[in-house]
């Protein structure tokens, strides 16, 4: 991708739901180039528009991120296996002494016991597990953009916040959970297409989308490698806070422009950041900078993300984006 390639599909993170007409007069481009640029980058696999679950709000069930270590030679079968898992939402190859990172979705707490305790370790070459379990997120993947947009580009963008309270409503209706599997197959597809295939009205459709994404149950998202973003350097940090610092360390970590994912997790370590950089160096100023200057973090393990074999619940193919799993 070129330097505008990257600001459009940026833009397209701020907003995927905008017109093209509406990206291009935010970062000042014409309409044409902005839909042919990027329908070209649709098409070709290296961006692909969809929607993923607040999985509590939703009632789709808790996050966990699993440490895998398997036998040599055997990291790329356990990686796929575990792509093939529908409960899955991503898979990373890892250096350190974990092989394997995977992010996944447990229905409830017995769910988890027999995944972690029988159908993980049953995957032929898995040695051992480490499960930290998600408390609390201070930014999803899906809020995060590449930061090659100006401050104002980004508010032009950006949806306008839905005026008083989020509603307490959780979960969704039957309609609500149709619709939302429609917007995660295709997180721009039309309202007009929604009415027709779910037989009813264009402003039940735009209605009842808008209140998905203002109740936060779904969360829109543009997914592309970052690497075609220029962003080759991707880690996970996991730090050790004290919990009268928690709060701070991950509201702090998670509104910097380089960080992807921050939530914090009870397990060995109680905070999870995913960072995306440029190059190693980047890293280091990350760490030594903005990390080490949190007097509440006592402790860093970082590990290099080598590849992506999901993420989002979409297959990975080298650096394109493959179809979601069933």
């Amino acid at each position: 991708m070129d330097v505008l390639d990257r600001r459009l599909v940026a833009a397209l993170q701020v907003s995927p739901r905008a017109a093209w007409g509406e990206i291009g007069r935010a970062v000042g481009e014409h309409e044409r180039t902005v839909a042919r640029r990027l329908q070209r980058l649709v098409a070709e696999g290296a961006v692909r528009v969809t929607a993923i679950y607040d999985d509590l709000r939703s009632g789709h069930g808790r996050p966990v991120h699993l440490h895998v270590q398997v036998r040599p030679g055997t990291a790329a079968a356990v990686a796929k296996a575990l792509s093939d898992r529908p409960d899955t939402r991503s898979v990373y190859a890892l250096t350190g002494v974990a092989d394997i990172g995977c992010e996944l979705v447990s229905p409830s707490r017995e769910a988890l016991h027999d995944i972690i305790t029988a159908q993980v370790p049953a995957i032929d070459g898995v040695l051992q597990t480490q499960t930290q379990v998600v408390l609390h997120t201070f930014r999803t993947v899906a809020e995060w953009h590449a930061p090659y947009l100006t401050e104002q580009e980004v508010a032009e963008l950006r949806p306008a916040e839905a005026a008083g309270p989020l509603p307490d409503e959780d979960g969704m209706s039957p309609l609500e959970q149709e619709i939302a599997e429609l917007l995660v197959a295709d997180g721009r597809i039309a309202f007009t297409a929604i009415a027709e295939r779910l037989d009813v009205s264009v402003p039940t459709a735009r209605r009842r989308v808008t209140s998905l994404l203002e109740r936060r149950v779904l969360l829109l998202r543009a997914e592309v490698e970052p690497a075609l973003l220029g962003l080759e350097v991707e880690a996970q940090l996991w730090l050790k806070v004290r919990p009268d610092g928690l709060d701070t360390v991950g509201r702090t970590l998670a509104a910097h422009p380089h960080v992807r994912y921050c939530a914090a997790t009870a397990g060995t370590h109680s905070l999870i950041v995913q960072v995306a950089v440029a190059h190693e160096a980047a890293l280091y100023r990350l760490l030594t900078e903005v990390v080490g200057d949190l007097h509440e973090v006592t402790g860093t393990d970082v590990t290099l993300i080598t590849r992506a074999y999901k993420r989002g619940h979409l297959r990975k193919s080298g650096l394109l984006t493959l179809e979601r799993t069933p």
